[in-house]
């Protein structure tokens, strides 16, 4: 562990000043990087005043967009070397999330996770394999990564939030519902959003969603 690269990126303070009360990480999409996340801070701060928001930039450059950073490279790769590849990176960002609960004295369950088509292909695959819960995971446009193996290395079941636009042409709209019920199989509470019309993206509705979900989830530890 201690010999892993270090990540790092843009990052927000609480709105309300003071000392954290929770965090909240945001895991960017392939070939963006953590500038693409960190202005939901922005839409959430009132919601979540005292949340701290970090939004690490992925370690390597993408293999499409050399402007912009990947998880795990997708092109060439099985279902499986890419769930291998996940479980590489997830290594990198656990490190990155103890570090930076140690930093502001935060205990795991003030932790959400948010993440973005790779990101919460991600946010969803680390979530479910610590040790300690997180409070919440809410994940944009993402799939449900590694179930073969989920029933021998779930670890915890933190309440989620999915969203996906039925118009989306990157990552199938019935992934969404793949991975609910695969989630509702290990008894996992996900609530459900889908955007009409909606492609790639995030839409009002559910970033609404998303804060109010956090704001929700935090309230409830």
């Amino acid at each position: 562990m201690n010999n892993l690269p270090t990540i790092s990126g843009p990052e927000r303070p609480p709105a309300k000043g003071g000392d954290a009360r929770q965090l909240v990480v945001f895991l960017h999409g392939w070939g963006a990087d953590g500038n693409d996340l960190i202005g939901l801070a922005d839409s959430w701060s009132e919601v979540l005043p005292h949340a701290h928001f970090l939004s690490p930039h992925a370690l390597d450059v993408c293999d499409a967009n050399p402007a912009g950073r990947q998880w795990f490279s997708f092109q060439g790769r099985s279902a499986d070397e890419i769930t291998a590849a996940a479980a590489d990176a997830a290594l990198i960002v656990n490190r990155f999330l103890d570090d930076s609960l140690e930093r502001l004295s935060l205990a795991d369950d003030r932790l959400a996770l948010v993440g973005f088509s790779q990101g919460a292909m991600l946010a969803l695959y680390i979530a479910l394999r610590r040790a300690k819960s997180c409070a919440a995971v809410v994940g944009y446009s993402g799939a449900l990564i590694g179930a073969e193996t989920l029933a021998d290395e779930i670890r915890s079941k933190p309440p989620m939030l999915l969203a996906h636009g039925d118009a989306d042409p990157v990552v199938p709209f019935a992934s969404l519902d793949a991975a609910i019920q695969m989630l509702g199989s290990h008894h996992i509470a996900v609530r459900r959003h889908a955007g009409q019309g909606l492609g790639h993206s995030i839409d009002g509705p559910g970033l609404e969603m998303g804060g109010e979900f956090l704001a929700e989830a935090f309230a409830a530890g």
